[in-house]
Parts: C-alpha cells; sequence; structure tokens
C-alpha cells in the first residue's frame, strides 16, 4: 500500500504538469514504467485508490475556458509494448492500424452544415470550449455537405516541420506542449499562429447516419473535407508485418506519433463489445518498447533562445539509435539538469522520445557516486556536479532562476537574443496592443535592420517600399500594419509601463504605481531613478524590494530614459477619470483569485473590477492577502490549503458581493 501510494502521488504530478500545465517533470520511459508497477500492484492486491491514475481519464478542467459537457464520455485507450497482443486482441475480426498521434484530442461538433463547438477531452466528461481556436485551424472545414447534426473526434497536432521552425533555440520540449499550449489559449491568434492542424479519427456520436464499417466512417469523413488519420486494414496473420512498415516510416514521419492504434473495423461487434470504467473494449493502443543505448556525456552547452530562455543541452559520444546517430538532447530546464547530476564522463543512457526525440533517460554513473558518498567525503572522488551559469552564453549579462520547474533566463534586456522577445512583449495585447506584429514579423523586421528598439515601430514608414516587398506583406496589409500602430498610440500609462517589460512590474503593478503617481509619467521617471527609490517606492502598497530594484535598474540606464521619453512624444496617454473623493469599498485590500468565476467571463474581468473599486490582485496567497475568492471553497487546492495556514479567509463570489456590496 505504501508504494501503491508513492505511484499515485508521483503519477498524478506527472499528469498534472502534463496536461494542465504543458511541462514535463518526468520521461516518458520513466513514466511508463511507473505506470505498469502500479497496475501489476493494483492488480496483486485488487486495491485501486479514488485517485489513481488507472482509473481516472484525460485531465482536470482547471482552466478559464467555458465548460461543456460531451455526449458520449472519452475513454483513454488500454495499451500494450508486446505486438503478439495485437494478433490477440483481433482474433478473427479485421482491424484497421493507425498512428496515435500525438497532441491533444478534440470533439468538433457540427449541425446544419457548420461547425458550432470545439470541446477538449478535458476530464472525460466535461471538456473545455476551444470553438474560437478550432475556428482558425489550418485545416478544419468550417463548413461541410452534410447538414445533419453529426459529432466527430480528432486529434490537434502541429507537423514535425513547423514546430522545428518554432523550436529553433529547444525553447518547447515537444510539438505536444507546443500544440497544447497553442489550443487552451484564450486568444485564437496562437493557434493560427503555430498552424495547427486537425486529424479526424471517428465519429462517437453519429444522428441519421448508419455505418458498418469503421472504414466506411473515415471515408465518410474524407468526403466532408477533413483529413483522416493514415490507417491500413490489419488480420491476425499480417498485423506484425504491417506493425514493421510503420516503424519503418518514423523517419520520414510528417506529424509526431506515440504509437499506433488498432481498431475493429465492424461497428456492430465494436458496439457488442461495451467498455470498463476506463477502457474501450474495442481498440487498443501500441506504444514502440524504447531502444535504450549507453554512452558517456562529454559536456553541457548552454544556448540562449530568443525568449532569453537559457537552455542546458546534453552533448554526449556519438551513439546509435533507432538507425541514426545522435549526439546531443535538451535537457529543457535546470529542473532536469540537477535531478540527473550530471558530470562531465558520466555514463548515462539515452533513447528517442517516441522514436524521434533524443532524450536522455538515466545517468547511470550516478548511483555508484551516491554509494561512494555515503562511505565517507574521501571516497566521493573529485567529481563535481556541472554547474548553472551565472552569465548568458550570448550577451555576458547575469542570469537569474526562476519558476517551478526552474528555469534559466539572462537579464539583460539588452542582449541580443531578447530583443525579439522584449518587442513581442511592447506589442502584446496588455501593452500596446498592436495587431499585425507577430513574432515572425518582428524576426524579419529585426533581420532586415529595420527595427532596432520599441521607438523605431513608430518610424516603419522610412521602409515603407521595403516592407511592401517583404514575404506575405503587400500594400494593403503594411497600410494595416501602420494604421494599427497609430490606433496603439492612444494607450493608458499602466498598459505602457508594462509594455516596457520590466522584471516584476506586470499590469497590476504598473497600475499601482501609476495611481500612486496620480499619471504623472515624469515623477514616476525621477521617483524610480531616485537615490532614495527604496524609501519612496516602498510608500506603495504591496510594493517590496525586487519591484523596487527592478525599476530602479530599468530608469537609471540613460538608453531606457530616452527611450522613456521619446515614447512619451510620440504617445497618446489617456488619463483616467479622477476618483471619487470618497473611500472605495475595496480600498487597502489584497485578493487573489483561483477557479472558474461565474459572474465575469474570465478572472481578468474580476480582477478588473476589483482594482476599478480600489483592491489590488496578487498571484499568490500571501500574509499580504486579505481575501481569496474561490467559488469552489471546499476544494483542496493548493491556494486554499495556503489561506487556512494562514487564516485568509475565502470567499465565493457570491460571498464577495455580498460583503462588499451587498
Amino acid at each position: 500500500m505504501t508504494r501503491i501510494k508513492e505511484l499515485v502521488a508521483k503519477l498524478n504530478a506527472a499528469n498534472q504538469a502534463y496536461y494542465n500545465e504543458n511541462r514535463e517533470i518526468m520521461s516518458n520511459l520513466e513514466y511508463d514504467a511507473l505506470y505498469d508497477e502500479l497496475v501489476r500492484l493494483e492488480a496483486k492486491t485488487g486495491i485501486q485508490l479514488a485517485g489513481s491514475p488507472t482509473r481516472k481519464v484525460g485531465y482536470e478542467v482547471v482552466s478559464s475556458l467555458t465548460k461543456a459537457p460531451h455526449d458520449v464520455p472519452m475513454l483513454s485507450l488500454d495499451k500494450t509494448k508486446d505486438p503478439q497482443a495485437l494478433v490477440d486482441f483481433l482474433g478473427e475480426q479485421q482491424g484497421l492500424l493507425s498512428w496515435k498521434l500525438d497532441g491533444l484530442t478534440i470533439v468538433l461538433k457540427y449541425d446544419g452544415g457548420e461547425m458550432k463547438q470545439a470541446l477538449t477531452r478535458g476530464n472525460g466528461h466535461i471538456g473545455e470550449d476551444v470553438t474560437h481556436n478550432a475556428r482558425v485551424f489550418a485545416n478544419i472545414p468550417l463548413t461541410v455537405p452534410y447538414k445533419g447534426k453529426f459529432d466527430l473526434r480528432g486529434e490537434a497536432v502541429i507537423s514535425i516541420a513547423d514546430f522545428n521552425a518554432i523550436n529553433e533555440n529547444d525553447e518547447y520540449k515537444n510539438p505536444r506542449n507546443l500544440c497544447s499550449g497553442a489550443v487552451r489559449q484564450l486568444n485564437s491568434e496562437t493557434a493560427a499562429k503555430r498552424r495547427v492542424l486537425f486529424y479526424a479519427f471517428g465519429l462517437p456520436a453519429s444522428v441519421g447516419l448508419i455505418f458498418e464499417k469503421k472504414s466506411e466512417q473515415l471515408a465518410w469523413l474524407a468526403a466532408q473535407g477533413f483529413e483522416v488519420a493514415e490507417f491500413e486494414f490489419v488480420s491476425a496473420t499480417d498485423v506484425e508485418d504491417v506493425l514493421g512498415r510503420f516503424k519503418a516510416a518514423i523517419p520520414t514521419a510528417s506529424l509526431m506519433s506515440d504509437g499506433l492504434v488498432l481498431t475493429y473495423d465492424d461497428i456492430a461487434y465494436s458496439e457488442s463489445l461495451g467498455a470498463t470504467s476506463k477502457f474501450p473494449k474495442d481498440s487498443l493502443a501500441f506504444k514502440w518498447a524504447d531502444e535504450l543505448a549507453e554512452t558517456t556525456l562529454v559536456k553541457i552547452e548552454w544556448n540562449t533562445s530568443r525568449t532569453g530562455l537559457v537552455n542546458p543541452v546534453a552533448i554526449f559520444e556519438p551513439v546509435e539509435i533507432e538507425g541514426t546517430q545522435v549526439s546531443r538532447a535538451s535537457l529543457h530546464n535546470v529542473s532536469i539538469l540537477r535531478g540527473l547530476g550530471l558530470c562531465e564522463g558520466d555514463k548515462i543512457s539515452v533513447y528517442k522520445a517516441n522514436m524521434i526525440i533524443p532524450q536522455v533517460a538515466e545517468n547511470l554513473s550516478l548511483k555508484s557516486r551516491l554509494a561512494q558518498a555515503e562511505q565517507g567525503p574521501e571516497s566521493f572522488g573529485p567529481k563535481k556536479q556541472i554547474p548553472v551559469p551565472l552569465t548568458c552564453p550570448v550577451c555576458g549579462g547575469d542570469t537569474e532562476i526562476v519558476g517551478d520547474p526552474e528555469t534559466l533566463y539572462c537579464t539583460n534586456p539588452s542582449c541580443d537574443a531578447q530583443q525579439v522577445r522584449a518587442l513581442s512583449h511592447f506589442v502584446s495585447r496588455d501593452a500596446l496592443n498592436i495587431g499585425g506584429l507577430s513574432e515572425q514579423t518582428l524576426e524579419k523586421l529585426v533581420a532586415r535592420g529595420f527595427v532596432a528598439d520599441f521607438m523605431d515601430l513608430f518610424r516603419l514608414e522610412r521602409f515603407a517600399d521595403e516592407i511592401q516587398q517583404m514575404e506575405g506583406f503587400g500594400k494593403k496589409s503594411y497600410e494595416k500594419l501602420i494604421q494599427s500602430i497609430e490606433v496603439a498610440k492612444d494607450v493608458p500609462l499602466p498598459n505602457f509601463i508594462y509594455a516596457l517589460g520590466i522584471r516584476h512590474v506586470g499590469l497590476a503593478n504598473a497600475k499601482l504605481l501609476c495611481a500612486y503617481f496620480k499619471h504623472d509619467a515624469g515623477e514616476i521617471a525621477e521617483a524610480c531613478k531616485d537615490e532614495n527609490y527604496l524609501e519612496i517606492l516602498s510608500e506603495i502598497k504591496g510594493f517590496g524590494e525586487s519591484i523596487s530594484r527592478s525599476l530602479f535598474g530599468f530608469f537609471s540606464q540613460e538608453k531606457n530614459c530616452r527611450l522613456f521619453d521619446a515614447a512619451l512624444s510620440v504617445l497618446r496617454i489617456q488619463v483616467p477619470h479622477p476618483a471619487d473623493d470618497g473611500e472605495r469599498a475595496l480600498d487597502g485590500l489584497t485578493f487573489v483569485i483561483t477557479g472558474d468565476v461565474t459572474r465575469f467571463k474570465n478572472r481578468g474581468e474580476l480582477q478588473a473590477f476589483i482594482e476599478g473599486n480600489g483592491g489590488r490582485c496578487a498571484g499568490s496567497v500571501s500574509a499580504k492577502t486579505s481575501f481569496l475568492i474561490n467559488n469552489d471553497a471546499l476544494s483542496a487546492s493548493s491556494k486554499n490549503k495556503k489561506a487556512a495556514q494562514l487564516g485568509v479567509p475565502i470567499l465565493t463570489e457570491d460571498d464577495f458581493f455580498a460583503r462588499f456590496f451587498g
């Protein structure tokens, strides 16, 4: 029981990170090994905990996207790595063997020939509404010939080629994470920019549609304009041969897969089998057995991406895996590097995740080194774990470790690698909100020398002819861009301060800063570069030393002050109407918002309402928090637990309005 509980906790933590936060805290290899161990222990003991990942389906819906129920529950698939299991599964039946695409499962709902809704899997019963993003998927038909009502299931994916183009600096771990992050954004621009694709693999419920074969379903979907996941017909006698053909195609595949799916072609037979509480009985997932190879770590390289992220990359002696030689693998973040305990010269095992992306599976030298260390310092030897660099490999500026998992960033805003990141932030929705300036467009403008800093965005007319000749541009798109820049000049001061990208100064802190100095940009600049800045800024509620030092660091640089003043001469700063002399309802109070909201479209709207009534919003619960707002006041979330520990009252939205506005 102790081991079962330990495995459940580890696997659930991995699922939370993977499905809800688009990050990974363990390799696929480690996850599969722990999962299989849990399955064996549950079978041996006859005990299955309520929270076991072998019992739950998908991820819990935790985002602020609108929720909607599935008409037919979405179950996950049982899996195997044994080819003989596919033979046994088929028996006398004919089956379809197809790629198990590694993306985000989506249900599309059509009625009257038009797409009406798109839902993620969610928890299998309730999904997140991502219709706004599905409408910009690169290959989804928004209208179809069939005018009846039907649902279909498929996988949202990003092609390997598009992933590689976006991921030049190993910022993202795999296409699945990149796709999931795009599909679950509130703003559809990201999904469009990342060119998300959709591949159909079945009809879960088809009103007025009758098919005898699954292959007929797929042919009908193709006739409606959908791209269908590639498949082959198989029987027990040839399934292993077809399996080999799929495996041979992996190196040249255009889409990432994490195995194959085998399902019966006969729909009536499939429906007669029913399902368990978690798995349908008519389908089986096949996962490739990972080919491990041992090699020696040579060194760790550190690469700074265009976002300022400094990534560790393992360089090792070349080794052949899955038919090709590999000699490097991204470790993605500091937490993974430290978890492996790597030293130069260590023996490591490596593999290809999904038979494509090289990964470090294990540090084979670590166990023996730890065993030596237990015998005493004198037996440990001179080896030292590879250090995290204190300076950026591109510009030499200071680095900083932030977040969980621990991630390394360059703190120099003038770093060449961060130039595009800073510009992208400057034009983002909560900053200047300039449409038409995607990251790719900014990269082109920077590469051609048209833009060196944000002030150059207001002088693009100098290069009108050249920009109109750029790929993807023309006279109309250029004029539209110039108009967007002109409109963006009407901007509130807090949004401009936020656009500057000063570390620790988000939009909420920018609003507090501007309110304290009564929206006087000159006074803000003078206070932030005053030698007594710590004393001055400490008067602002919620401002600590780190925020104050960041502001001082920015305004103490002559270049930044010059750009700040130049921008003020161009922008038309919008000054808010002065507040009533009376005290506002939420003056002096700090709120943290978590979970779903019901009275507002999203948490951002509730935050704006609180700030408009004099309150302040923070991202985490602390001793300075006045109230935590959570409609699920009895949940066991980390914020609820923290509030209980600190004695912070928890209010539902109804409680909040009754207390302050009733």
